[in-house]
């Protein structure tokens, strides 16, 4: 039987001269260190750096990207062993989960989650074999035997990975106990935590009260006003800098951003607090608050991100049964000319502030986001995300944004990714595609080689580094 190997010129054109360009400039960044700015995975598999219980755990339940496309095809969540809200049985049998996915592995062909997934089967397990449904048992037994090896541990393998620095998204209120219990054990590794205080801006969401209340406990400050919530996140923010943090994010449907008066933020802040704020209060307060955490950025240094344009948890019955980020996230149309005008007309012109726009609206790269990044000096533009981490999504990418913003207006790549062996994956896809959109560029003679080998050294390791001030 033919070993399973990864092509090395994988994903580069098929036309020779320009080929051979991309091996060249990929090699020049292939060995560089992984920065991963903005992610989701848990920090605590890091402190607690014990064995991954086994392959379906580790590799299919936290990605979305795997069990949203199972689920389109009729796999229910709870076959796949997701788990539910209020605690109602899913499957627990981890070799019958392991079995439905290698049966349906077929699904993902020509996907980014395909590349992912070969790379992290090959180039971090070692596998010989592709998995399909007749060996995925025989698999499963070679991947938790080697689960079970020192060097698969968590902390030895954020080394292989030649991690540099891990970013992992917490709420405001959270106690980052994970980071401070990291730092307690003397591992040299660099985690640090990103703010994403969403939850405390939603004034219409069911959570929101328990969330202000949970607020109030870690930032020992009693929010009864508006004032007193400033006061509060302005707290959390020092105490995330505390544990390394550089930035802060938002997710929001609309980037609309427009101050109110500090009568119209506390009525609407006090209103919410008795329970009858609505919708339209819920989208002024938090359009304000964008205007506030670019403020607050000024002020105490952290980057700023968002990422507009995500409908959440469109599938309510999933979103009831399993809870928020299962791949129910769809994408909306998104404006950003007039939306931003407001916040960068305040501080856009300001180099205290780094703000990073990230969007699932792909018709706003050209047309909106390169021209307002090539011109504000506080406005980066971040990878593409969700829906466009891909092979033909980051190639539109720069050809949407590089030839009006330039390529240092945008600031590297980032995985946002919850699937920790995914990572290194995703970080060599995204660097074999830059590699193939400069050489086609020096092909034609855009840019010369020696140009092109100081870009993708800058869109792999520098501008990531400077964005977030790492």
């Amino acid at each position: 039987m033919t070993r399973w190997k990864l092509d090395d010129q994988r994903f580069f054109d098929p036309d020779p001269a320009v080929r051979q360009i991309a091996c060249d400039l990929y090699a020049g960044v292939h060995d560089l260190p992984i920065i991963s700015p903005h992610g989701h995975v848990d920090p605590q598999l890091l402190a607690e750096n014990t064995p991954f219980p086994d392959p379906a755990e580790l590799i299919l339940i936290p990605d979305h990207y795997i069990y949203r496309m199972l689920y389109s095809r009729g796999i229910s969540l709870e076959s796949l062993g997701i788990p539910t809200r209020d605690g109602t049985p899913v499957e627990r049998d981890r070799r019958r989960i392991w079995q439905i996915f290698c049966e349906n592995l077929f699904l993902f062909q020509g996907t980014p989650t395909s590349a992912w997934l070969d790379y992290e089967f090959v180039e971090v397990f070692g596998l010989s074999r592709k998995p399909t449904g007749d060996n995925a048992q025989a698999l499963y037994d070679e991947l938790q035997e080697r689960l079970a090896r020192p060097e698969f541990l968590p902390r030895a393998l954020y080394e292989r990975f030649r991690i540099e620095v891990l970013c992992t998204t917490h709420g405001a209120a959270d106690s980052l106990d994970a980071h401070h219990r990291l730092r307690q054990s003397g591992w040299n590794g660099r985690v640090i935590p990103c703010l994403r205080p969403d939850a405390a801006f939603q004034l219409d969401s069911p959570a929101w009260r328990a969330e202000i209340d949970a607020l109030s406990a870690a930032a020992d400050v009693d929010i009864t006003s508006y004032g007193s919530l400033i006061v509060a996140l302005e707290n959390r923010r020092d105490y995330f800098r505390s544990f390394g943090a550089t930035s802060t994010d938002q997710g929001v449907v609309s980037p609309h951003a427009h101050r109110l008066s500090p009568a119209e933020s506390e009525t609407i802040f006090r209103r919410a607090l008795k329970g009858k704020a609505d919708h339209r209060d819920a989208e002024r307060f938090i359009a304000h608050m964008l205007m506030e955490m670019a403020r607050m950025s000024i002020e105490d240094g952290l980057v700023m991100q968002i990422h507009p344009g995500s409908l959440r948890n469109h599938n309510r019955s999933i979103f009831a049964r399993f809870g928020p980020d299962k791949g129910c996230d769809i994408p909306i149309r998104t404006e950003y000319t007039r939306n931003l005008r407001e916040l960068l007309n305040t501080y856009g012109n300001d180099p205290r502030l780094t703000l990073i726009v990230f969007t699932l609206d792909e018709s706003a790269y050209s047309r909106e986001l390169a021209p307002l990044a090539g011109h504000y000096p506080a406005l980066k533009l971040g990878p593409p995300w969700w829906f466009h981490d891909s092979i033909e999504g980051m190639t539109r990418f720069r050809q949407s944004v590089c030839e009006t913003a330039g390529f240092y207006n945008t600031v590297g790549f980032n995985d946002d990714t919850r699937a920790f062996p995914s990572i290194p994956a995703r970080h060599d896809l995204a660097r074999r595609m830059d590699a193939d959109f400069l050489a086609g560029k020096v092909a034609r003679h855009i840019i010369d080689l020696d140009d092109a080998r100081q870009i993708i050294r800058a869109l792999t390791v520098d501008l990531v580094k400077t964005a977030y001030k790492l």
